[in-house]
């Protein structure tokens, strides 16, 4: 048998590759499906709408996403190593504990975001959309946030007990909702004001699918995963809660600094510049989609996977699944990439118009950032199933810092393309960075480790 005959074996005995991979299928027939019909709805939304309306679609949608991150606790995270590592034990009474003040905390916050969202909009219509009249927009749209009020805790609940299948479907029945109302939309509508509202509408329903279904499956999975009663656990099971609070702050302070940095790009670009860039920069966005879209599954895959080798100790089991995966995801991104670097132009003109013809190079920027965090998407859950979750708020807070600052100027002087250089250079360093102090941490465990089973 040749080097590559055992390689190639060695690959199909792992039993946890498999099942990683076996979780990503599930999940990618989903968000694959998703991601797909997002692009798809985008083009013909183009097509209907002004760049400049396209654009106030994009602004209305990442200010509810980016208020509602704002408050996010991303207790997903917290369930997935708590709930997960519990569980793992047999501890079921602890792990039932978890769960409750999971659901109190990110429901309080939810109620939280959406008085704040509703407070801020007539600002947000003002510098934002630069548009007072469209107020009401943003304030409707917001509702998604109350459809998104324990959605977190629920997904990391159904991480945790491997029901990857009924995500998938979720995430397949919201996009087709969504896609069905805005092509309806398209289809029939002809004032283009009206179509506005009709699109924000499909949006609207595929957020609150996507955020009201996966809490009755959760909840009603409970039962037969923690006993009928594990909502009367006691919170005296808890873990001491400045350990909770410590992850709970640091996974929330990395979302609120995702939000500013990287997740709120054209809220940026309509503030410095206008509607009409965002519009270019959204729809770059939307094509940068189809790279994310194989790669995106593997993270809530992965994750419980990378914890549950940590909660055992089995550190080069774990050094081998994070490398067999990147290969899995540098062989995907790298065609992905190849492919969109040559036929990107013809995407534009073709699909979107030759009025989107400026987002080819935005396009060609972000590509290079967004391929490094899809290789090494994994970097983040290292170091929280390490216990190290300050870390990656630590790098994206300095690399981010210098993003912010430097966006003061290079967005007003060099436009969308200076702002697409700053994301893409944030992404790549931050997960560079995050990735080097992963590995120290590992390194150090890994010696401590040693050292333990050292004989006397």
């Amino acid at each position: 048998m040749n080097w590559w005959q055992q390689r190639l074996e060695s690959w199909k005995q792992d039993r946890i590759l498999r099942l990683v991979l076996k979780n990503t299928g599930y999940m990618f027939s989903g968000t694959g499906l998703s991601l797909v019909l997002s692009v798809v709805v985008s083009i013909f939304a183009a097509r209907v709408l002004a760049v400049s309306a396209l654009g106030l679609v994009g602004i209305i949608t990442t200010y509810a996403s980016t208020v509602n991150r704002l408050f996010s606790f991303r207790m997903s995270e917290l369930v997935v190593k708590y709930m997960g590592g519990y569980l793992t034990e047999g501890r079921k009474d602890r792990a039932a504990a978890i769960v409750k003040i999971s659901l109190l905390t990110e429901g309080l916050t939810s109620l939280l975001a959406f008085i704040c969202l509703l407070a801020l909009a007539p600002l947000a219509a003002r510098y934002l959309a630069k548009d007072e009249t469209t107020t009401l927009l943003f304030g409707i749209y917001g509702i998604s946030v109350l459809g998104n009020l324990v959605t977190e805790t629920s997904t990391g609940i159904l991480q945790v007990i491997h029901r990857f299948r009924e995500q998938a479907a979720i995430n397949a029945t919201q996009s087709i909702l969504t896609a069905c109302v805005i092509f309806a939309a398209l289809l029939f509508r002809g004032n283009p004001r009206l179509v506005l509202w009709d699109i924000l509408l499909g949006y609207l329903v595929g957020k609150m699918v996507l955020g009201i279904a996966p809490v009755v499956i959760a909840l009603r999975s409970m039962d037969d995963t923690l006993g009928n009663e594990w909502w009367k656990t006691s919170f005296d099971l808890l873990p001491p809660f400045k350990e909770l609070a410590r992850f709970a702050v640091s996974t929330n302070l990395s979302a609120t600094l995702n939000m500013v940095v990287r997740d709120s790009e054209i809220l940026w670009i309509s503030f410095f510049l206008s509607p009409v860039e965002a519009g270019y920069y959204k729809v770059a966005l939307a094509i940068i989609n189809l790279v994310s879209i194989p790669i995106t599954p593997f993270t809530s895959t992965t994750y419980p996977q990378i914890a549950r080798y940590t909660a055992e100790k089995s550190w080069k089991k774990l050094r081998l699944l994070l490398w067999r995966v990147s290969l899995i995801t540098t062989a995907i991104t790298g065609s992905t990439i190849l492919g969109l670097g040559l036929l990107g132009h013809f995407v534009l003109y073709f699909f979107y118009g030759p009025k989107y013809l400026p987002s080819y190079p935005i396009l060609m920027i972000l590509l290079v950032g967004y391929g490094i965090a899809n290789i090494l998407f994994w970097n983040r859950p290292l170091l929280l199933a390490l216990d190290h979750p300050e870390s990656p708020f630590r790098i994206g807070f300095y690399t981010g810092l210098v993003k912010v600052v430097s966006s003061l100027w290079i967005i007003p002087a060099f436009g969308v393309a200076g702002a697409a250089c700053l994301l893409s250079g944030y992404l790549g360093v931050s997960v560079c960075l995050i990735v080097a102090t992963g590995f120290m941490v590992l390194r150090r465990r890994e010696k401590t480790a040693a050292m333990e089973i050292k004989p006397a």
